[in-house]
């Protein structure tokens, strides 16, 4: 089946459905704003009014310390998430950046107490420009349109910025220079062959390092010498090597000699290693452990190295001396999930980004000299009961193969009776499912009284690179079975309903939620899938150039013709007949990763067989909403459709 189905094709499938006996679903059609909607009813007012503190709830977002001390903060106020600072600890966060789109990043120019540059896109395209602004006045573009630029890094002077770009359509990056004062002079350094990012400057600017991405479990290091353009790897290795940390990049030591860098070779998870960059040398900074390691910084001054520790899903905060000693855990913070870790110009405070199932992300500092604990900010939740929210509970249940596969539980409180069931699937696939501040889930537990699980299955990052490699290729539907041992688990728990489950997921997590409703539809009450793939095959082959040779690594390379008989045999889009439960599908139409047409073929086919569909479209998002009223539409229209599945 072809990877979009023009209308005119689509009721072909239904009258042909109809005349072989199935019974021609009706589709009402409704178009509010950028949203195109189908058989999705108005929210009641009753239900507008229930959601707004959820939907109001905010988070500050850490995105850099400026020169003078103060930080830069995204968050939300309007309908999109931008750029604010705040000068001191409980500070104002005063708004820097107006756009009607989204700011996804945000960087200070070391020395410019003034400046910051910040990463942008249209529509949720993902086709990111680069700009320099200042706290009051214009901002500047320093990239070329048409084009993706990520991963913008300035050097410790802020006289130069690197970034990484690919044009429209091509597969290739490119890693781009220049000065911020003359972005006209930009000029390639390096020409990439698939996905390369830059990392880190030389204190002395003559050196870059670099990144090349093969996967989420096997990245490339190397250092380009600026003037001559030679570059060598570091540390060349048959082995798969794992250097990617979330928010952290590798960092120089003062004097340039060394770069500290996290690293899990020769190991099943991540610790900090010490590259010599004369010799080549590596020596372990942190010792090796069951967990990895997830952030890191090293202080301006060279004298101070901070890291978390990933330990099931749960952040532990520490800070050393770089030359050795006794690591010290940050005491005061709230048990949760750290998103960053970055020390302040003046290598005094360091700040960390961090939430929890029942707070949301803010920023606190801590002063190693001193111990000192400072609360920055102080998100709103909406006018909530904070006290009302529910916490997670770390479970484990055994799988078809008998190994235990880690998930988080969310129960109601003080509610009698069995509970329905969501099944919240996380994406990437080399993600990790962790006890985040998520108002949508409070919602689903609050209000309509389901207990939510959060599982980790196979596939799924923080637990050893074994682990991470389980679902790969051929054993995809191992992870599936996984989501098939959890169904048996909650047969064996009382207060969990077993014949109320819903499956939900986004991205990688809509591909798993369809996977599992071809599998065990006949075991659930519905399938609720956010920007999902359909059938593996027509992703790959419709995907973006740039991201394309990066999932085959996950996925397995469709061109191959084992694979492809796999992907096309174990495809929920060619898997339908136990879809017969109400299923609900979002979209957005600009969407670079998974295109929108991965759901309109499954809903066309499962609609000719009678099926049960809403649908809901954004004209102006990418791979998920991120302007607020979409999302609030999306909220209500989920809402209702639960209540639906769980027959409330």
């Amino acid at each position: 089946m072809p990877a979009y189905l023009p209308p005119s094709l689509r009721a072909a499938l239904v009258i042909a459905a109809v005349l072989c006996g199935a019974a021609a679903p009706t589709v009402d059609r409704r178009v509010a704003g950028t949203l195109v909607m189908e058989n999705i009813p108005p929210t009641p007012p009753a239900l507008a009014e229930s959601l707004l503190g959820y939907e109001n709830v905010r988070i500050a977002l850490f995105d850099d310390w400026l020169a003078d001390g103060s930080m830069l903060v995204s968050t939300r106020f309007g309908q999109t998430t931008q750029v604010h600072r705040v000068a001191f600890p409980g500070g104002a966060r005063t708004q820097l950046t107006f756009y009607n789109e989204p700011i996804a990043a945000a960087i200070a120019r070391p020395g410019k107490p003034d400046e910051f540059a910040f990463m942008r896109d249209a529509g949720g395209s993902e086709y990111f420009q680069i700009y320099l602004a200042r706290l009051n006045g214009a901002a500047i573009a320093l990239t070329e349109p048409e084009t993706r630029n990520q991963s913008p890094i300035f050097a410790r002077d802020g006289a130069l910025l690197a970034w990484s770009c690919v044009p429209r359509g091509h597969a290739d990056y490119d890693i781009y220079l220049a000065r911020p004062d003359a972005p006209s002079d930009r000029r390639v350094v390096y020409h990439g062959s698939g996905e390369v990012d830059p990392l880190a400057f030389s204190p002395d600017h003559k050196t870059l390092v670099f990144q090349h991405e093969i996967s989420a479990a096997s990245q490339k290091l190397f250092l380009l010498d600026i003037p001559s353009g030679r570059v060598k790897e570091i540390n060349p290795s048959r082995e798969e090597i794992a250097y990617e940390l979330q928010t952290s990049l590798p960092v120089f030591t003062r004097d340039g000699r060394g770069l500290i860098l996290a690293s899990n070779q020769g190991a099943e998870t991540k610790r900090l290693v010490r590259y010599d960059v004369a010799t080549g040398a590596i020596t372990p900074v942190t010792p090796t452990a069951g967990w990895d390691v997830e952030a890191f910084d090293l202080s301006p001054d060279g004298k101070t190295l901070a890291y978390a520790m990933n330990v099931d899903g749960l952040s532990t905060v520490y800070t050393r001396p770089l030359a050795g000693g006794t690591a010290h855990e940050i005491s005061g913070l709230p048990q949760g999930v750290l998103e960053s870790l970055k020390f302040s110009p003046d290598s005094k405070r360091l700040a960390i980004n961090m939430q929890g199932p029942t707070f949301p992300l803010d920023i606190w500092t801590a002063e190693p000299a001193t111990g000192r604990l400072s609360r920055w900010t102080y998100s709103e939740t909406g006018g909530l009961d904070t006290g009302a929210f529910v916490g997670a509970t770390l479970v484990h249940y055994p799988s078809f193969d008998k190994r235990q596969i880690p998930a988080f539980l969310y129960e109601p409180a003080g509610k009698t009776g069995k509970h329905p069931v969501i099944i919240d699937i996380h994406g990437g696939p080399e993600a990790q499912a962790r006890p985040l501040f998520t108002p949508t889930l409070q919602y689903w537990v609050n209000a309509l009284g389901a207990a939510v699980i959060t599982p980790n299955v196979r596939g799924s990052d923080g637990y050893g690179r074994t682990f991470l490699s389980l679902d790969n290729g051929l054993k995809r539907q191992d992870a599936v079975h996984d989501i098939g041992a959890l169904l048996d688990w909650i047969g064996t728990r009382p207060e969990l309903d077993s014949t109320r489950i819903v499956v939900s997921g986004g991205s990688y997590g809509g591909f798993m939620t369809l996977s599992v409703y071809a599998t065990y539809g006949d075991r659930l009450a519905g399938a609720y899938d956010i920007v999902g793939m359909s059938n593996l095959v027509t992703f790959l082959e419709h995907t973006e150039a740039y991201r394309r040779d990066l999932r085959r690594v996950e996925y397995g390379d469709e061109r191959d013709p084992a694979l492809r008989k796999f992907m096309e045999a174990t495809a929920p889009l060619n898997n339908t007949e136990k879809m017969t439960k109400p299923l609900f599908v979002v979209a957005g139409r600009n969407d670079p990763r998974v295109p929108y047409t991965e759901g309109e073929q499954l809903i066309a086919k499962v609609r000719a067989q009678g099926g049960d569909v809403w649908y809901m479209l954004a004209n102006d998002e990418g791979h998920g909403f991120r302007k607020k009223a979409n999302r609030d539409a999306q909220r209500a229209a989920e809402i209702l459709w639960f209540k639906k599945a769980f027959g409330q």
